[in-house]
């Protein structure tokens, strides 16, 4: 693989920067997300779908501690992303070893809170009933893993900083690769039930960790830190924790989301209204995958322009990434509009020797899951301009627009919209809220980012 410099950051066309930056993002990110959904396709088929519901219980905690990974990450790499584009080589350096330092002593403390309070916190997320046993199981097994999926999602980002997608594009596809693979050795043929596939997932963290860290140690990369730069920066801290906390932000406000949805539908429709949800939760993740990708491309190059102070690059990367993420989620809400039904039968086995009690769960789930679908995402053309509006405030360095827009979908729209609609409308209320929260956070985001266009980029070129 060629060498890449951060530098071409500032120099090549746009559009052609975003596709060489986006292309590789939006695969990691396909591979990961088929990943979680041929996980939950396996686990749906050779154990059952409480299985799957189980596993959506367990998401929102192990994914947050995760996230505490990925908010430094970012946090971190916006600086880094600005460091080497002014030139500040000692900064970049510095702010990668805190990185390292402060993630571990996040992750490992949050991993003990985890672990000490699983009897509280799996029902809390609506491990109720039959779904209690198989989460715990699949919980304790996989928190043991998170802390490296948490350097694994610091690192991909700092990656991603120095200008090198390629190579975060492979660190995304290891482990979702292994974990495929180890999930038909645990499951299907050790018959391990819920402890293959909780083994599978963590063995795939491990993967994951030991490319990024070969990675770094490797010529590839720019960034050769020294012992010195493990010591903790309180500048440096204070930075990467105020845009960081943006990521983080978002993270929390999920997992809120997961327990207010998942006690929600189990108080609707008991263990088969959540496992409804934990199929829509799957496809949020995966048919998504063009416009995440396409965000994690802008962000290095709107971070690197704005260091390098060539604002006109930066106003041509936001319209640029706005227009290809609308074009691939118009794309990717037309399939989904049209073949709802048979993505889910992909979910649920069909074999003949099913208990009753699990035909009973297929065929409820497989009734209201298509319209379910169709509503979450019918608003799905136009979430591109929401998207980057809000990462373009993160890769600036701008973490209090950053924040609120970042929130304003989840936290200011869709939590107050599940809360109330469900009243009036049952169920259709809450696959409502969906829609609404897209359409009210889109129109803010667009005001606010209109607005930054035309006072800060236009009068500083």
């Amino acid at each position: 693989m060629a060498k890449v410099s951060s530098g071409q950051l500032g120099v090549e066309p746009i559009g052609k920067l975003l596709i060489k930056q986006a292309v590789p993002a939006s695969i990691g990110i396909l591979v990961m997300s088929l990943n979680v959904l041929v996980d939950s396709i396996f686990v749906g088929n050779w154990i059952g779908s409480i299985a799957i519901a189980a596993i959506n219980v367990v998401l929102p905690v192990s994914f947050f501690i995760a996230a505490l990974g990925m908010a430094i990450g970012i946090g971190g790499s916006s600086i880094i992303s600005r460091a080497l584009g002014s030139g500040d080589k000692d900064k970049a350096l510095k702010t990668f070893g805190n990185q390292i330092t402060l993630t571990l002593l996040v992750t490992i403390s949050m991993v003990a809170l985890g672990l000490y309070f699983v009897n509280d916190l799996i029902p809390a997320f609506g491990g109720k009933g039959s779904i209690f046993t198989p989460a715990k199981i699949y919980y304790t097994i996989v928190l043991y893993g998170v802390p490296f999926l948490a350097l694994c999602m610091m690192g991909n980002t700092v990656i991603r900083a120095e200008g090198k997608p390629k190579f975060a594009m492979i660190a995304m596809i290891i482990p979702s690769v292994g974990n495929l693979l180890m999930d038909y050795l645990f499951i299907y043929v050790f018959d391990w039930g819920m402890h293959g596939a909780a083994w599978a997932t963590t063995a795939g963290y491990l993967l994951c960790f030991s490319y990024i860290f070969y990675f770094f140690l490797s010529k590839n990369s720019e960034l050769k830190i020294r012992l010195s730069d493990f010591s903790l920066n309180r500048e440096i801290l204070n930075e990467i924790g105020s845009l960081g906390f943006v990521t983080l932000a978002r993270q929390a406000v999920t997992s809120i989301t997961y327990l207010l949805m998942n006690n929600i539908l189990f108080n609707l429709g008991g263990e088969a209204m959540v496992a409804v949800y934990a199929i829509i939760g799957r496809m949020l993740m995966f048919a998504l995958f063009p416009v995440f990708g396409v965000t994690q491309g802008f962000l290095p190059i709107a971070g690197f322009n704005y260091g390098a102070l060539k604002y006109d690059r930066v106003k041509a990367s936001i319209y640029t990434a706005i227009k290809y993420a609308a074009l691939v989620a118009t794309i990717v809400f037309i399939g989904l509009m049209v073949f709802p039904e048979a993505i889910t039968s992909l979910f649920l086995s069909n074999r003949s020797d099913l208990p009753s009690e699990e035909l009973v769960t297929n065929a409820f789930v497989l009734d209201h899951a298509p319209m379910a679908m169709r509503l979450v995402f019918a608003a799905t053309p136009i979430i591109a301009l929401q998207l980057i509006g809000a990462a373009y405030f993160q890769a600036v360095g701008k973490a209090i627009p950053a924040l609120l827009l970042t929130l304003t979908r989840q936290g200011f729209f869709f939590i107050p919209l599940v809360l109330i609609l469900p009243t009036f409308l049952g169920e259709l209320g809450v696959w409502l809220s969906f829609p609404i929260a897209d359409i009210l956070a889109t129109i803010v985001t667009g005001f606010y980012l209109r607005k930054e266009i035309k006072t800060r980029l236009n009068q500083a070129m």
